[in-house]
């Protein structure tokens, strides 16, 4: 067990690492200091330094404001090029993403089914949420959402309305509304959830 925990904190510090690179590299493109980048997403320029530097990891609706800043999208941000011929992605070789591990939304990491490509019209991952875990936000962009509660109980809220969820409860809401999501139980919940189109 402890092996398996060695190599999945070995995995997201490398996603994190690739994110700080790909922000840099998004923001150079464009030749954006970081001073300009930081004050249009609404964030420190050390943070975005330390970002850049896979030194913190950003919010979810802090990471939106980044790319759109930076007129690209989150999912290039974690593009993989690993599988078999980009069919099979087995288990545990799947990309962690630990978006919020430094700020609010702490407990969350995304578990990639699809990596990332600019061929494919959905885009899914496997949401897993400590206990007391919540993803910042309400955040909202276009699309439509689904997902299915593997283990675990969440509380859902979509505009004004929020719905306590356990292991084989679904839901589909229209990406616009306003969403976000929290553990309320007392476990680690896992939610497999796909998007469409893809914006992380």
């Amino acid at each position: 067990m402890a092996k398996q925990a060695k190599v999945a904190d070995e995995m997201v510090l490398t996603a994190e690492m690739r994110l700080g690179m790909r922000l840099k590299l998004a923001r150079q493109i464009r030749g954006m200091t970081l001073k300009a980048v930081a004050e249009a997403a609404g964030c420190s320029e050390s943070l975005l330094s330390k970002i850049e530097n896979g030194k913190a990891s950003p919010s979810l609706p802090m990471l939106h404001r980044l790319v759109q800043v930076l007129e690209t999208n989150i999912g290039w941000m974690f593009e993989e090029v690993d599988g078999e011929e980009g069919i099979i992605f087995r288990a545990g070789a799947r990309p962690l993403i630990a978006l919020d591990s430094l700020r609010q939304g702490d407990g969350i990491t995304l578990e990639r089914v699809i990596p990332y490509s600019p061929g494919h019209l959905l885009q899914c991952n496997i949401h897993h949420v400590d206990e007391g875990g919540a993803s910042a936000g309400p955040i909202r962009h276009v699309g439509e959402e689904v997902g299915y509660v593997i283990c675990g109980e969440v509380e859902l809220s979509v505009g004004e309305r929020s719905f306590h969820l356990k292991p084989g409860d679904s839901f589909v809401f229209e990406s616009e509304l306003p969403h976000h999501y929290r553990n309320v139980g007392t476990e680690r919940a896992s939610i497999f959830w796909v998007n469409t189109p893809p914006t992380f």
